[in-house]
């Protein structure tokens, strides 16, 4: 064992040196040697193999870790050179595909020089799982009374060569019992038993390999008398003579090792490729046998007994299936046996950068270690919603953990970053999904305000109704009389279409409930306050005109309050038309403003004109406000003066305190405030100019009689 690696290296050198010195070097078949150095054709054209390389062994051992999800292992390797190279391109593999080597201990044929630095790295080592570099070695039967302890809870990744166990000592199979190998499959020479049987002493007497045969088997005595004493000494046992007609057992076909049937199919490659080559020699009419047997070889394919296919790659080897298995050792009555129970069979053929190669394992097929599946990991996997960060280690396994940031989510483990949702969706209570937002506005389902502003509209839009009917009841009263009547019942219309269009601002908004909420608000209340400021006006006219010699005579009648109303409301008009014609509002999705929300919500489209709307109401209230606080004290049993001002007074302060209010919401909120001024400066003009009205028709009906028989009096 000692030796191999640094032998190929050496035969390697010397094929070399033959292909440089001779022109058509002699073609050679090997079945053993998986240097990957011998894969170079143009170095060595002339060697051909029977398997593949150790990359192929390498890039399955990546794709097993990758599949199991260890990240942090050890590698140990042999003294005898034999797993340099591969500690070297695993070395290179693993750092390609983020594992971490957490040590690397080279057992030295001076092992007890190192022996305490290597204890100490192994006991301090937190990896589960160790590689085991090269062919097996006595090295580690050396070392094994230091490492047994720290070894036997590892999980071991062998070369092949460690299924041959015999040369282990039994309290070495405990550490190897539950690893993990990879595997040529094992295939037996077809027809070998009968074969074997058949080539007896008898028909091959002179046949030096039927004699060893039959002396390990059946004891017979080798005409050689040195022959049988080497070999009494070496199985302890004494020998027969035979007859040489005895049957053999049917022993080959039960033997677990792959390298028979490669050896021959070696010989059997070879012999087909001559067989050919002699068949057709004399058609092509060359020399050059050795050039001709190379063509010959490049061609053959056919199938073994198994059925699989044999033939050469562009490398020079044949293609075969590399098994993952599970070393199981056990103890029968007499002796130890080792099963290397198969996990997966590998594609004759890997890249390793290809996850459609990833492999799939029944775990519950796998005998682990304290029956617990490893980690091997330099810290815990990321859970979804988490991405990694670097923590400042030289090894880029060992990271942490952290959430993902607002918006973005990561729904595997161990992600390198988090990625953000679409405008239109946000992720969920854990970050692993994104889920569509949720609609946010003044909804009738959601929100329990929208029933509250409701039910209001209705009662006072209800309560208007009912002050209009008994307006109309009493038409002819002089309660209903005084001050215009025609305006009053204006007033009231205008009071109650202001309630209801409250309802506009209710609910998901779209483009046409946008446009009409603000038109149809700023209108009703124009005219509303319009009225208001005509039945001041009236009341005004009607003081001054009755000084005798007064020229304010001509103005008293309705006209002076309809044309007040009517121009007055056609400003308000005009400047919603002219909104609507140069920037109407419209429906507008706000993605930002709310995580996890979108914001449904009418933009105003033009700010100039919104805030136009509201200063002309402003105005006319101002107007209104201040002609009926000048008219207050005027002696009339039906003066509705004080009860305008104080109408104006509530409606001003509403409107004042509303827009404050109004600049520091945003969203439904601000809707809500726009929607509560509606309601409280309605109800404030309906209950100040109306409600005394009707507390004198129903509770106070002598008053109003007495002005009537004081108006017929007169």
């Amino acid at each position: 064992m000692r030796g191999a690696g640094t032998s190929a290296a050496a035969a390697a050198q010397v094929w070399r040196r033959v292909d440089e010195d001779t022109e058509d070097a002699s073609l050679q078949i090997n079945y053993l040697v998986t240097d990957p150095l011998f894969s170079n054709r143009q170095v060595y054209p002339t060697f051909y193999r029977i398997i593949q390389d150790d990359r192929v062994r390498y890039t399955s051992v990546i794709k097993c870790l990758k599949h199991f999800g260890w990240n942090w292992v050890g590698m140990i390797t042999p003294s005898d050179g034999s797993g340099d190279t591969e500690l070297q391109e695993l070395s290179k593999m693993m750092s390609r595909h983020a594992i971490c080597i957490e040590f690397i201990m080279k057992l030295t044929d001076k092992a007890h020089i190192n022996k305490q630095r290597m204890l100490t790295a192994a006991k301090k080592s937190s990896s589960d799982v160790i590689i085991i570099c090269g062919h097996f070695s006595l090295d580690y039967l050396y070392v094994y009374d230091e490492f047994k302890a720290t070894m036997e809870n590892k999980t071991l990744i062998l070369h092949d060569s460690w299924t041959n166990f015999k040369y282990m000592e039994s309290d070495f199979f405990s550490t190897v019992n539950c690893s993990l190998i990879f595997i040529l499959p094992s295939k037996t020479i077809p027809n070998l038993d009968t074969f074997i049987d058949s080539a007896n002493p008898s028909t091959r007497p002179n046949d030096p390999m039927i004699e060893d045969i039959w002396l390990q088997v059946f004891h017979c005595l080798s005409p050689n008398p040195l022959k049988n004493i080497i070999l009494e000494c070496i199985y302890n046992f004494s020998g027969r003579t035979c007859s040489g007609l005895a049957h053999m057992p049917p022993l080959f076909s039960n033997i677990k090792d792959s390298k028979p049937f490669y050896a021959y199919t070696s010989v059997y490659v070879m012999a087909q490729a001559l067989h050919r080559m002699k068949l057709s020699k004399d058609k092509l009419g060359t020399n050059k046998s050795h050039q001709l047997l190379r063509s010959y070889m490049r061609r053959v394919h056919h199938s073994d007994s198994t059925g699989a296919e044999i033939f050469f790659n562009d490398k020079a080897e044949v293609p075969n299936k590399l098994i993952l298995a599970n070393i199981v050792i056990y103890k029968n009555e007499t002796d130890y046996r080792l099963l290397t129970v198969p996990l997966l069979a590998f594609n004759k053929t890997l890249d390793e950068d290809d996850d459609d190669d990833i492999f799939s394992i029944e775990l519950n097929n796998v005998s682990w270690k304290n029956a617990i599946i490893p980690e091997s990991r330099c810290n815990e996997r990321c859970p979804r919603g988490y991405r990694k960060v670097s923590n400042g280690s030289t090894h880029v396994c060992c990271y942490e953990c952290i959430p993902c940031s607002e918006g973005e989510v990561s729904n595997v483990t161990d992600s390198e970053s988090c990625h953000r949702c679409h405008n239109k969706e946000w992720p969920d209570e854990r970050k692993v999904t994104c889920v569509p937002k949720v609609y946010y506005f003044l909804s009738y389902k959601n929100d329990v305000i929208v029933t509250i502003f409701s039910l209001s509209a209705l009662l006072f839009s209800a309560i208007t109704m009912i002050i209009l009917l008994i307006c109309i009841y009493y038409w002819d009263t002089p309660v209903v009389k005084a001050n215009n009547r025609t305006v009053s019942f204006i007033l009231l219309t205008s009071i109650l279409l202001s309630f209801l269009c409250v309802f506009l601002f209710l609910g998901r908004p779209v483009d046409i409930t946008c446009m009409l909420r603000q038109m149809s608000f700023g209108i009703f209340f124009s005219i509303a306050v319009s009225s208001v400021l005509a039945k001041t006006i009236i009341v005004c006219i009607a003081f001054k005109a009755t000084k005798p010699g007064s020229s304010w005579r001509k103005w008293v009648g309705v006209r002076v309050a309809y044309f007040v109303c009517s121009v007055c409301s056609s400003v308000q008009v005009v400047i919603c038309v002219i909104w609507l014609s140069v920037s109407p509002p419209y429906q507008e999705y706000d993605m930002d403003s709310y995580p996890g929300k979108i914001l449904i919500q009418c933009n105003e489209g033009s700010v100039i004109g919104f805030y136009s709307v509201l200063g002309y109401m402003g105005f006319l209230a101002a107007v209104s406000f201040v002609l009926a606080f000048m008219v207050r004290t005027l002696p009339d049993s039906f003066n509705e003066a004080k009860y305008i001002t104080f109408s104006m007074l509530v409606f001003c302060s509403v409107w004042i305190a509303m827009i404050p209010a109004y600049l520091s919401t945003r969203g439904k909120y601000m809707v809500a405030v726009e929607v509560f001024a509606i309601l409280a400066s309605s109800a404030g003009i309906l209950g100040c100019i109306f409600f005394p009205k009707i507390y004198i028709l129903f509770f106070k009906p002598e008053i109003n009689s007495r002005k009537i028989m004081l108006v017929k009096k007169n």
